[in-house]
């Protein structure tokens, strides 16, 4: 019996066409399908039309209305594909692993580097990829790009041109395509953590500062009259910054003790950040109470400051969330 799979298309590169302003989607997924040619006959695909919309401008507002495209349909689909621009996908898979947690089928993003339609697309692939994931029982957000298939909560995408656009930072992919088909790596496979249930609820007005050498903490101060709510600051290596001149966990202590959230996070791609390495990191412990990332993406705990934010803005319920894994971010969570 062919896998019931829903393909949910949201525009991006995949689904551009060329315009007298650059490359804008405007492919529909009978399009898609068109493109994809028969051997897509093997799955039984119902589709979608959701957006046709460049990545850039899907936000939170289009997050929530992806989720709840897919929670009212999945009962009737063994998993579910969706389409979507590379430039923000790994947010979106982001923030689908927090507002679709322990969802029993897999639902899988993939896009392309070159329209469906250009001769030397990589669209196919990716998307024969997304629906040999989304019919293999293994529930989860994932991202298949480029032959491999990614923890939707650990992409980051790291190229802007190559095919090979997207890496699985500090989690090894989770799948990959080769001579033998889909060859999914079971240990890596996240077992449900509790009973699936749509928690959509986001709260937008977080803001991401990347600290550089002679930041003026006067810029941090500027954000509490903002409506910020919450702040993700991208420290230096293991979670350093300056206190010298420029007194920065100053104005952290500041917005802490106003009620703003302050997560951080490193700049380096890979591994954790660790505040008891030094004095710096040491001094945000002590006089900010700031929540660390650990070895999340950036992508991943912004989304998920903004996905704690809509559920609670208790503190201590928000340090909790980050305190454990929800959706694979976390290593050893």
């Amino acid at each position: 019996m062919k896998k019931k799979i829903l393909l949910v298309t949201t525009g991006g590169t995949i689904a551009s066409e060329a315009s007298k302003e650059g490359l804008r989607p405007g492919l529909l997924s009978g399009d898609i399908m068109n493109a994809v040619g028969p051997i897509a006959g093997q799955y039984d695909v119902t589709t979608h039309d959701l957006f046709q919309l460049d990545s850039s401008n899907i936000q939170p507002e289009e997050w929530q209305i992806i989720a709840r495209a897919i929670h009212n349909a999945y009962r009737d689909f063994d998993g579910v594909v969706v389409t979507h621009g590379t430039d923000t996908m790994a947010y979106t898979s982001s923030v689908l692993s927090y507002m679709l947690q322990n969802i029993p089928i897999p639902v899988v993003l993939t896009g392309s580097q070159l329209p469906i339609s250009h001769p030397l697309t990589d669209a196919k692939d990716n998307l024969l990829c997304a629906f040999a994931m989304a019919a293999s029982g293994y529930g989860g957000v994932y991202l298949a790009f480029n032959r491999k298939v990614l923890r939707g909560s650990r992409a980051v995408k790291v190229r802007t041109m190559s095919f090979d656009a997207f890496e699985s930072i500090n989690c090894p992919p989770v799948a990959k395509v080769d001579v033998g088909g889909l060859i999914i790596r079971d240990e890596l496979m996240t077992p449900p953590g509790g009973i699936y249930a749509l928690k959509d609820a986001l709260c937008s007005e977080v803001c991401l500062i990347k600290i550089i050498p002679g930041l003026n903490p006067n810029i941090l101060e500027m954000l509490r009259d903002s409506g910020c709510k919450g702040i993700i600051i991208e420290a230096f290596g293991a979670g350093g910054m300056h206190f010298m001149r420029r007194n920065l966990i100053s104005a952290l202590q500041s917005l802490a003790d106003s009620g703003m959230i302050i997560v951080v996070c490193s700049q380096c791609l890979y591994e954790s950040s660790d505040f008891s390495m030094y004095q710096t990191g040491m001094r945000l412990v002590e006089h900010t109470g700031i929540i660390q990332a650990k070895d999340m993406t950036t992508e991943a705990a912004v989304t998920k400051l903004m996905w704690c934010l809509g559920q609670t803005e208790d503190i201590d319920e928000i340090r909790r969330f980050f305190s454990r894994s929800l959706a694979g971010e976390i290593s050893g969570g």
